[in-house]
């Protein structure tokens, strides 16, 4: 059967068969094969390729790993856990935003302690004014979750008014081309800080502050798709966002 996936990857990446073959080493002939009668290639190669595409190497071969070995991938992304977000080291929050390239993303109801860090949001204007792709989404403070999310943690009507300063504290920065702000009605699992392949998801425990909830440290891998699922969830929230008016 013919691997579609490959055939499209390679035209959105305007990659020919011959270029491809010659960047992973391989004759031309074999890369007809993987795409004609999908062969799967050698790790080596379906990781060269990947890399050299942009896309993950289980879409393009979703049988070639077992779960033992998608698995492992996977847990390789984790580069560490910190037990509570207040253990977070500070530059660890400052390295994840100022490395970013391509995309900065934060998911929360209020995030308040990023909106009052002004070292954080002057790094996120300074990079939407270098061409990173800025955004944010925040709880609508008139939410149901939002005001359940309160009572979880047992401050009422205390995270409507915390995102409500949030949304206040980012006001200025809806000024900044490329810095797009939403609100969302969703039931939060876990707060997301994206810095293009790397995560920061601080997990949400019912009764606790989110301060006092573990934090994973992720950093995305050719194979893995711990990253991805975030990622994913990320884009599915910000799609039936409202946008914020400036």
């Amino acid at each position: 059967m013919a691997n579609e996936r490959l055939r499209v990857a390679l035209l959105e990446h305007g990659t020919t068969v011959d270029a491809l073959a010659e960047a992973v080493r391989v004759d031309a002939k074999t890369v007809e094969r993987w795409i004609t009668q999908g062969r799967i290639p050698y790790r080596k190669h379906r990781f060269a390729v990947a890399k050299l595409l942009g896309v993950e190497e289980a879409y393009l071969w979703p049988d070639a790993l077992t779960p033992k070995q998608a698995a492992a991938v996977s847990g390789s992304e984790l580069v560490t856990v910190y037990p509570h977000r207040w253990a977070v080291p500070k530059d660890t929050w400052g390295r994840l935003f100022s490395a970013a390239q391509e995309e900065i993303g934060v998911l929360v109801y209020s995030g308040i302690f990023i909106a009052q860090d002004t070292g954080i949001m002057r790094t996120f204007a300074e990079k939407a004014k270098a061409g990173v792709r800025v955004r944010i989404l925040l709880g609508d403070p008139d939410a149901l979750e939002v005001a359940q999310r309160g009572a979880d943690e047992g401050v009422g009507d205390g995270m409507a008014a915390q995102t409500r300063m949030a949304l206040m504290l980012y006001r200025p920065l809806q000024q900044v081309e490329g810095i797009e702000i939403r609100l969302h009605h969703t039931i939060l699992y876990n707060s997301i800080y994206r810095g293009d392949d790397q995560l920061l998801v601080n997990t949400h425990i019912y009764g606790k502050f989110a301060a006092d909830a573990p934090v994973m440290h992720l950093r995305k891998i050719v194979g893995g798709d711990m990253v991805s699922t975030y990622t994913d969830s990320f884009e599915a929230v910000w799609a039936g966002a409202t946008p914020v008016e400036s």
